[in-house]
């Protein structure tokens, strides 16, 4: 079955922290990415990323994309960047699974996103086996549990009912609620101390425990870097995805058994 045939997923599954995600057996590269913030104020960094997907993603068979790739999404009746749409048509018309987390900035992304473009949504947090290793894979805004205020924040519209009434809101008034939700969310940011906006290390081990895993993969907090700690004395691994620029990106790859980070930037 090709992956414009395949049936997407729900937009919002319950019970999504239990669904357990499986890649493919292969011996391709997986590719690992979160944090684009696409939007149509930031037309470098739209093509920096197409052209990641028409260069660089067709050469793996899996692209993991683990929330925020837009800044902002507000249904699938709107199309900001139907450029964006376009160049994931013609990667997953090649037989490449491209795989979206929803983020704390596009978790509306829905049926309609993963049937235009042939990606798939997977649940936020995601298992997957990679060569007989269990990998855990979040956006990471639920990680950081110090931050009250944003947690409550998050239940609140992460409700299904809430989010179905926003939905069925004028497409202008969305609009008009998404900017006054940016402008508040920076703000904010600006006033709260920077220890609270990064993860807690005890929800880290909870959720690694929970899981059984001894590596996990996230965004969402910007700051790019391979944490090792320790689980009930043996050695783990918290990778944390780096944020895209309008010049460069980072990719964190997976093949054969070995991971490396890897930059991107535009071609000459």
């Amino acid at each position: 079955m090709s992956p414009q045939q395949r049936k997407p997923p729900p937009p919002h599954p319950a019970g999504a922290d239990q669904v357990s995600a499986e890649a493919k057996p292969t011996t391709g590269e997986r590719l690992f990415i979160s944090d684009l913030h696409l939007s149509p104020q930031r037309p470098a960094l739209t093509r920096l990323f197409i052209e990641f997907l028409e260069q660089r993603a067709p050469r793996a068979s899996e692209l993991y994309i683990l929330g925020d790739l837009f800044d902002a999404w507000i249904g699938d009746d709107d199309d900001p960047l139907p450029e964006v749409r376009l160049a994931f048509q013609r990667l997953t018309a090649q037989h490449r699974r491209c795989l979206v987390m929803h983020g704390n900035r596009d978790f509306l992304l829905g049926r309609r996103f993963a049937r235009t473009t042939g990606c798939e949504l997977i649940p936020d947090p995601c298992l997957i086996q990679l060569s007989g290793e269990p990998v855990l894979l979040m956006h990471g805004d639920g990680l950081c549990t110090d931050d009250l205020a944003y947690q409550r924040f998050r239940r609140r519209v992460r409700n299904p009912i809430a989010q179905q009434l926003f939905l069925w809101s004028p497409l202008s008034k969305r609009r008009r609620i998404a900017a006054s939700y940016r402008q508040r969310s920076k703000e904010a940011m600006m006033a709260k101390p920077e220890e609270i906006m990064d993860v807690n290390d005890s929800a880290v081990i909870r959720q690694m425990r929970r899981f059984k895993v001894r590596r996990l993969i996230h965004g969402h907090t910007h700051r790019p870097r391979d944490h090792l700690i320790h689980l009930d004395g043996q050695p783990v691994l918290r990778q944390v995805l780096s944020d895209w620029h309008d010049d460069c990106g980072e990719i964190l790859v997976y093949q054969a058994g070995s991971w490396r980070r890897e930059p991107w930037s535009r071609r000459p």
